[in-house]
């Protein structure tokens, strides 16, 4: 702490600490705390911030440049050319026999305007419709790297809630064999137990250590991954709903619909047919370095001195015409180029049907996901009230003197178990669900906000 200058008292010191205490809490009490997230508030800030889609956004608006750059080559081009220069002219003679050495300096300059319009560039046309292409294609990317941002964020939301659960799981099942192990040593007290009981509770009470500290490991990368998306710290998510997903569950409707919805709106079909576009047009234009180009050309040119004979003259010359020029040879380089795009067409032909394959393929698998899982989730909620039953019932019996310690723990076991099993089916289950949709490119604020819905913002706490 710095000493007081010997000019000021102790109370002027304390004074000017204080004050600058009062400041700096004040200071802290304005800034904004984290917020909650649900799954909508976390889109809209992943939507904002994630450098992903942002670079994606960016190349958008470079890609829409494309048909300005190519349709400006259409327009008429106007140039201006200014010189001006110094001559120095030196001419040695014979005069009656005799030698003449003359010498002469002067400016010349030329001052010229043209105008030339293109009447007939068929490359140059091909070119404008392959920028076209080029611009559906960075649309059709930006679309694509939208869908996926939902698909890492869904699938981020969802892990660090099943994280919390995994917490949660096994505090209560620390907290039955931490129960368990009491029972056992007092009945090892009493004399009706034995000390094989005591250790098999110790040993499922010292695994819910290690299960407790890698949940907690799990939570903190699954915070990380959200919190890099949202770009932003937050206090807590939003957890699901059990009821709700109960009540609405996710449909997933006819495989068939999926498949027409995705061949008509899927990003990555569109940004595969944009390229395949643009091959075609490549093509063309290689054939079209065949056919002859013509320009019309308006031309005013000034000269100043610009002839040793007539020095400090001014000439202005006009001219107007029409310029042809076809390509009758090039080494064979236009051929090579019309091979060249023919090959890059049937590349990208077979890369459109590749990629249909594949996402067919996709969506059948997250379909499934989506129709199975719902059943899997049924089957498990009614497995985890058997195993709460059994649980209830083999505390009971061991009371009774009828179960053994193991007996119970095992129950215990089957129970979080089968818990575990049923936070899993919901998660994937769910994640499917958005998979489904941003394959087929029709994941949007609406779709967004009855996912939401399903999130309760006023959970009950427990393991469920």
């Amino acid at each position: 702490m710095a000493r007081c200058p010997l000019s000021l008292s102790r109370k002027l010191c304390l004074l000017l600490a204080s004050s600058l205490f009062a400041l700096t809490a004040a200071a802290d009490a304005d800034a904004p705390a984290p917020r909650r997230l649900d799954l909508d508030s976390a889109w809209r800030a992943a939507f904002a911030n994630d450098p992903i889609l942002r670079a994606a956004r960016a190349g958008a608006e470079a890609g829409q440049e494309a048909v300005p750059l190519a349709r400006a080559q259409l327009r008429p081009q106007i140039g201006v050319s200014v010189g001006r220069n110094f001559n120095e002219l030196e001419t040695d003679t014979t005069v009656l026999g005799r030698p003449v050495n003359t010498r002469q300096d002067y400016y010349s300059g030329t001052q010229a305007i043209t105008v030339r319009m293109p009447l007939l560039q068929p490359v140059q046309w091909a070119v404008l419709r392959q920028a076209g292409a080029q611009v559906v294609e960075a649309e059709a990317n930006l679309a694509n790297a939208r869908q996926q941002l939902a698909t890492r964020l869904a699938e981020a939301y969802f892990d660090l809630l099943l994280a919390d659960d995994q917490i949660a799981l096994v505090q209560a099942q620390t907290q039955a064999h931490a129960s368990q192990l009491e029972a056992a040593r007092k009945a090892l007290a009493a004399g009706s137990g034995i000390r094989t009981d005591i250790d098999e509770a110790q040993a499922r009470l010292d695994l819910d250590t290690a299960q407790a500290l890698e949940a907690r490991q799990q939570r903190e990368l699954a915070r990380r991954r959200l919190q890099h998306l949202v770009g932003e710290p937050f206090a807590g998510i939003t957890p699901l709903g059990v009821d709700r997903l109960r009540s609405h569950p996710p449909t997933a409707g006819e495989l068939d619909d999926w498949l027409a919805l995705a061949d008509e709106n899927s990003p990555e079909l569109q940004l595969l047919r944009a390229r395949h576009e643009g091959a075609v047009e490549e093509l063309a234009k290689g054939r079209a370095r065949h056919l002859p180009t013509v320009d019309a050309i308006a031309q005013v040119n000034r000269g100043v001195s610009d002839n040793i004979n007539r020095i400090n003259s001014t000439t202005t010359q006009s001219t107007i015409g029409i310029q042809f020029n076809m390509a009758l040879y090039s080494g064979g380089g236009v051929n090579a180029a019309i091979r060249q795009a023919r090959a890059e067409l049937v590349r990208a032909e077979e890369n459109l049907a590749a990629q249909r394959l594949d996402l067919n393929l996709r969506l059948h698998r997250e379909h499934r996901g989506v129709t199975e899982g719902l059943l899997r989730i049924k089957a498990l909620e009614q497995a985890v009230l058997s195993a709460e039953q059994l649980s209830l019932s083999s505390r009971r019996a061991y009371q009774a003197g009828a179960r053994t310690t193991l007996d119970v723990l095992n129950a215990e076991q089957q129970l979080a178990t089968a818990r575990r099993d049923l936070s899993q089916a919901r998660y994937a289950t769910l994640g499917a669900y958005v998979r489904l949709q941003t394959l087929s490119g029709v994941f949007d604020d609406r779709r967004l906000a009855d996912l939401n819905a399903l999130f309760d913002s006023n959970p009950t706490p427990g393991p469920k």
